[in-house]
C-alpha cells in the first residue's frame, strides 16, 4: 500500500512541476525503487503496438562512470502507467570468467516484425568506463517483458559507442538498416581515436561498417553520439551531432563546449557509405550534451536539446524546421528547475511524438526516468 501511495504521489508531483510543452508526464522508475542502482540514465522507447509502448534504461553500478545492467518496463494504456521491469543486460551475469558492464540502450521493432530489438554496448565489467565497448544485442517476441540474448556476427570489430536510433532504408528492394556509432578511444591510450560512423545491416544480426564522417580539418572537433533521420523519398540522411574540442594545431582539447557552442551535421545519399565533410548547424545549440534529432511524416524536422552551459544539463528546449522552411525560435519541452538529459522520442501518429529522458533533481542528475506526450506544431 506505501508503495502504491508513493507512486500516486509521484505521478501527481510530475504534473505540478511541468512547465514545457511535453504533456501526461509520468515518472516511469525512479533510483529509490531501485537501491542497488548508482543511477537511471539513457532511456530508449519503442511502440510495440497502439498504446503499448517499451522503455528501456540503463542502472548504473556505483564507482563506474557510465556502465551497469538494462532494464526494460512495459506501459499498456499509451504512457500512463508502467509494469514492473524486466532484465534485458545483467552485469552480474557471469560468461564463463567474464563479467561485462553495459550502457546506452536503443530499443528498434522492425516494421511487419513481431519481434523488438535492444542493442547496447558491451565491455569487460573491470573497464572504469564504457569507452571502448563491442556492440551486443537481445531481442523480445512478447512485447518487452521477456528476453533473449543473441551474439550478432560483427564485420566492423572495433570499439564503439552507440546512441542514436536505428533507421530503416530499401535498396533494391531489400530493407536495409544504420546504427550511427562512434569511436573515443583517447581515455585509455593517447594514440587513439575520436570518429563518428555508421554501421549497415540487412538482417539486424550481421553488421557492417557504412561510412565515416570527414572533417576539413582532421580530429578538430570530437563529433560524437549522432542522430540520423530520413529526410525526403530519395532516402537521403541527415546526421546532426553533439560536439566538444577535439584536437587543434597538434594539441589536445580539454573536451569542452565549442564555440559557440553548436551541433553539427552530415548528410549521406549512398545510403550512409559515405558522409559529407561535417559543418557547423548555426541554429541548433549544443554544449557537450546529446540531443535528439529526427523527421515527422509530415516533413518537419525536430531537435531536442540542454541550453545552458557545458553538462549543466537542466531545461530541455526544442526547434522545428518545417520542409522547406528554417529554424524555428527556441520552445520548452521542459524546464522545472531539475537536471534533464537524453531525450529520446519516437513519432505514434504524424506529428505526435512520445518521450522519454533522465531527470535528476536541483543538485543531481539521473535519479528517475520520465516519459511524456508531445505534439509537434510547426509555426
Amino acid at each position: 500500500m506505501r508503495r502504491l501511495i508513493a507512486s500516486l504521489l509521484l505521478s501527481h508531483a510530475a504534473f505540478a512541476e511541468t512547465t514545457g510543452d511535453v504533456r501526461d508526464v509520468r515518472v516511469v522508475r525512479t533510483a529509490d525503487q531501485e537501491p542497488r542502482a548508482a543511477l537511471l540514465g539513457q532511456p530508449s522507447i519503442a511502440l510495440w503496438k497502439e498504446k503499448h509502448l517499451v522503455v528501456a534504461y540503463q542502472k548504473g553500478i556505483a564507482g563506474k562512470m557510465d556502465m551497469g545492467s538494462i532494464d526494460a518496463v512495459v506501459s499498456s494504456d499509451d504512457g500512463n502507467s508502467w509494469g514492473v521491469p524486466s532484465t534485458i543486460f545483467d552485469h552480474e551475469q557471469r560468461h564463463g570468467a567474464m563479467q561485462f558492464g553495459y550502457c546506452n540502450a536503443v530499443l528498434y521493432k522492425p516494421p511487419g516484425q513481431e519481434v523488438l530489438w535492444c542493442y547496447a554496448m558491451r565491455c569487460p565489467l573491470n573497464y572504469a568506463d564504457s569507452e571502448d565497448s563491442h556492440l551486443a544485442a537481445a531481442y523480445s517476441g512478447d512485447g518487452g517483458r521477456s528476453w533473449n540474448p543473441v551474439e550478432l556476427a560483427m564485420h566492423y570489430t572495433g570499439p564503439l559507442v552507440i546512441l542514436g536510433e536505428i533507421q530503416r532504408i530499401v535498396e533494391n528492394g531489400q530493407p536495409v538498416y544504420l546504427l550511427p556509432a562512434h569511436r573515443n578511444t583517447k581515455r585509455a591510450d593517447p594514440l587513439g581515436q575520436q570518429e563518428q560512423f555508421v554501421l549497415r545491416s540487412t538482417s539486424l544480426l550481421d553488421w557492417h561498417l557504412g561510412g565515416y564522417v570527414p572533417q576539413e580539418v582532421p580530429g578538430s572537433i570530437f563529433l560524437h553520439e549522432g542522430q540520423i533521420a530520413v529526410v525526403n523519398d530519395q532516402q537521403h540522411l541527415k546526421m546532426v551531432m553533439r560536439t566538444s574540442g577535439g584536437k587543434r594545431d597538434g594539441k589536445t582539447l580539454d573536451g569542452g563546449a565549442l564555440n559557440p557552442p553548436r551541433a553539427w551535421s552530415s548528410t549521406s545519399n549512398d545510403g550512409g557509405r559515405t558522409w559529407t565533410i561535417a559543418k557547423e548547424e548555426p541554429e541548433l545549440w549544443n554544449s557537450v550534451s546529446e540531443g535528439w534529432f529526427g523527421q515527422s511524416r509530415s516533413g518537419t524536422q525536430l531537435y531536442v536539446y540542454n541550453d545552458g552551459p557545458a553538462f549543466s544539463r537542466m531545461a530541455l528546449r526544442y526547434k522545428v524546421k518545417p520542409a522547406n522552411g528554417g529554424w524555428s525560435d527556441e520552445r520548452t519541452f521542459f524546464d522545472a528547475g531539475i537536471h534533464n538529459s537524453y531525450p529520446t522520442l519516437i513519432e505514434t501518429a504524424p506529428g505526435d511524438f512520445r518521450a522519454v529522458w533522465d531527470s535528476g533533481d536541483e543538485k543531481r542528475q539521473r535519479r528517475s526516468i520520465r516519459f511524456g506526450k508531445f505534439a509537434m506544431n510547426p509555426p
